[in-house]
């Protein structure tokens, strides 16, 4: 077994793209239909000249007919048990921020936690985020507000965050520094893939 690297598993975003894509017969301007993206950019990515935004990445999951999880490894395995070492943890960098996994891609169960690293300014779009389940929020630096219903909630490191996650909520970085914060979504429904929502597709 090989050993393993003390940083965490960087995503080759463009690379897994192509896979995908090609996997599936889909020519790049096909793909661009579907996905409401421009040939051109597709290219970009796959070529690894420009890194996708997350609302991008979803906009391409969704047009594969794929969870984005499968942007991380060629096999989505689900387990029982997930053990996961910090070294071990995906990583999807995206504009003004980074995603990271924390099992919930290996997981047979409907529980999702990740991690959640954002520049300032950085948020879920402009528009408002509902699916099943329930959504806890921990802030772990900086400042998290997050809008539910009409009640924003602003959350600073320590303060957590609880509610149903049918309520309309949506999220964003409003202070200077950078924020990391722990999302967990739980008892979604089955097929449901709560995550593209959070990640809203304000991209033209």
């Amino acid at each position: 077994m090989p050993a393993l690297s003390r940083e965490a598993v960087s995503v080759d975003v463009g690379n897994r793209l192509r896979q995908l894509r090609e996997g599936r017969k889909v020519s790049m301007r096909t793909l661009a239909q579907m996905s409401g993206l421009s040939a051109n950019a597709l290219s970009m990515i796959e070529r690894g000249k420009t890194s996708p935004s997350v609302s991008t990445l979803y906009r391409l999951a969704d047009a594969l007919g794929v969870p984005v999880t499968d942007f991380f490894s060629p096999e989505s395995s689900r387990k029982r048990v997930v053990f996961l070492k910090g070294e071990e943890r995906p990583r999807l960098p995206f504009m003004r921020g980074l995603w990271e996994g924390l099992g919930g891609e290996q997981f047979t169960g409907r529980m999702m936690p990740f991690m959640l690293t954002l520049e300032n300014g950085a948020s879920s779009g402009p528009n408002n985020v509902v699916h099943t389940g329930h959504e806890f929020v921990y802030c772990l630096r900086g400042q998290l507000e997050y809008m539910v219903e009409n009640q924003v909630y602003t959350l600073e490191a320590g303060d957590s965050l609880l509610f149903s996650a049918q309520l309309k909520h949506r999220w964003r970085n409003p202070g200077g520094l950078v924020t990391n914060a722990l999302i967990v979504i739980s008892d979604y429904a089955e097929g449901d893939q709560p995550l593209p929502l959070h990640m809203e597709k304000t991209e033209k």
